[in-house]
């Protein structure tokens, strides 16, 4: 089997840290945080990906035992840099459900996106867009979450004044009021899924 860019390298050290802090603390909760690409594990996949050649091979990554659960970053409008929300959108879809069933077969099943999002600095940027992708994941988030798996976690919300830590993924809530309204919406549905 090929291997490219220092993959072995990487999946090595991801075992040998996993295996190290284990032995140190075996009640530690570990993950790998992943843009959430196939790799040359499962060539067949790797169509989905966003064109790059690079990166991570997700399941082989978080297949390894000591890895506790899997975490998934998703940034769609970087990685297909001058496409259109119809493109980054549709390969999110894409992205959205493609590793769960794997992970969840290798007794991996908690999984979240740790984080995703639009970012304000594109030139392309409106709110109306953003609030739409935003109500695409969450609905996801809530039909992963009514099955049992899945918590997705949007970056990042900040308080005003806190400019500094701008990067165009942030979200102020006072400034944002369609978001912010998403944003209690779905966190009351899940509160909602406890008492279930």
């Amino acid at each position: 089997m090929a291997m490219f860019y220092g993959l072995p390298h990487m999946q090595g050290w991801i075992q040998e840290m996993a295996s190290f802090v284990k032995s140190i603390d075996s009640n530690h909760l570990l993950t790998v945080a992943m843009e959430g690409f196939y790799g040359y594990s499962m060539p067949e996949k790797k169509a989905i990906n966003p064109g790059y050649q690079v990166g991570t091979d997700f399941i082989s990554n978080l297949l390894i035992k000591e890895i506790d659960f899997t975490t998934i970053h998703a940034y769609p409008d970087i990685w297909l840099s001058g496409k259109d929300d119809k493109h980054t959108d549709g390969f999110h879809a894409k992205m959205d459900d493609k590793p769960f069933d794997r992970l969840i077969d290798n007794n991996k099943e908690a999984n979240y996106f740790s984080e995703f999002r639009k970012s304000s600095k594109d030139p392309r940027h409106s709110l109306s867009p953003r609030d739409s992708f935003l109500n695409a994941v969450y609905t996801n988030i809530y039909n992963f979450a009514s099955g049992g798996i899945g918590c997705r976690l949007v970056w990042k919300i900040m308080a005003e004044g806190m400019q500094f830590y701008d990067d165009g993924y942030e979200i102020v809530q006072s400034q944002n009021h369609s978001t912010s309204g998403l944003i209690t919406q779905q966190s009351n549905k899940m509160i909602a899924l406890d008492h279930v």
